[in-house]
């Protein structure tokens, strides 16, 4: 699948459009539970994940592209801060990923395959708890806790993915996007005693790749997503949860041709993690997604993470 030929070129901007737009939906939506927990102000998280998914694309038949899979590794290094706004609690998160991929499929009735190697796009993210979630810390923190064990929070954030991942303009397959991805979102959160419910709407704004193969431009509608989880707390700061989201939108213009490559996906995955020492604790999970569309990624993914507080 390497870059091909000029008279060519037109298929090429098709197939690049559709593996990049399956790219772009399955590393931006994602299904993460526990987003808009109240957290103590001053607190630090220092994280380190690792993922691994392998699945099928579905492109449009008359790209004569048969059999094509994707298999990626992703290794992520986070850090969350959380802080006081306006006597709001707030945080603001890091995720730095490195991605490995290997795309394969028959091309024209050829095999072909590639893999890449390197950064992906890094993602920063604001959030504020609006209602239900004052700015505090140590003791007063835990006596608001303890005093509110039926508790409704309200939050809004938004993240922005920045196009420093690794891009080569003459490649159709990339782990950066070349474009910015703007994300606002809103989220509510329902506790009542070791139960948790947590609904999230959020939007997906991408700007323009004005270097698609060098030469062409992709523009994209909005994505937009929800989704919903149930936490369960449990003794010894053990917690479970199962979520599901729901994306749709994404369809592109390429070239200033319009494509019939809207998408429509559903992510369901469940979750669990527990302390492994007083400040330090592990997560797993595992997500499936499938898509409800012609054109679109279907995978399964296992995930694993350490953090620790300081």
């Amino acid at each position: 699948m390497a870059a091909q030929s000029p008279r060519s070129a037109p298929k090429c901007v098709r197939i690049a459009t559709c593996l990049l737009l399956a790219s772009t939906l399955a590393h931006g939506q994602d299904l993460e539970p526990r987003r808009w927990t109240h957290l103590p102000t001053g607190m630090n998280v220092f994280g380190l994940g690792v993922a691994a998914a392998d699945g099928d694309l579905a492109l449009d038949p008359v790209l004569n592209v048969e059999d094509a899979t994707v298999q990626t590794q992703l290794q992520v290094a986070s850090y969350v801060r959380s802080f006081a706004f306006l006597g709001k609690a707030a945080r603001v998160d890091l995720l730095v990923p490195y991605s490995q991929g290997q795309w394969k499929g028959k091309l024209d009735g050829i095999r072909r395959s590639t893999r890449r190697r390197g950064f992906a796009d890094p993602r920063i993210r604001l959030s504020v708890d609006l209602v239900g979630a004052p700015a505090l810390k140590g003791k007063e923190y835990k006596e608001f806790r303890e005093a509110h064990p039926v508790n409704t929070v309200v939050g809004t954030g938004v993240s922005v993915s920045v196009p420093w991942g690794q891009y080569k303009e003459d490649t159709l397959l990339n782990l950066g996007q070349n474009r910015y991805i703007i994300r606002p979102e809103l989220g509510v959160l329902h506790t009542r005693g070791p139960w948790s419910y947590e609904l999230t709407g959020s939007t997906f704004l991408f700007t323009k790749n004005n270097d698609l193969l060098g030469t062409g431009t992709l523009e994209q509608d909005p994505v937009h997503t929800v989704q919903s989880h149930v936490v369960r707390t449990l003794p010894h700061g053990w917690w479970v949860s199962a979520g599901v989201a729901y994306g749709w939108g994404g369809r592109s213009t390429v070239n200033g041709v319009r494509k019939d490559d809207e998408k429509g996906d559903i992510l369901s995955g469940a979750s669990f993690g527990f302390p492994v020492a007083e400040n330090q604790g592990v997560k797993f999970a595992y997500v499936r997604r499938r898509t409800l569309k012609d054109v679109g990624v279907d995978n399964d993914a296992l995930v694993a993470s350490w953090s620790v507080r300081f």
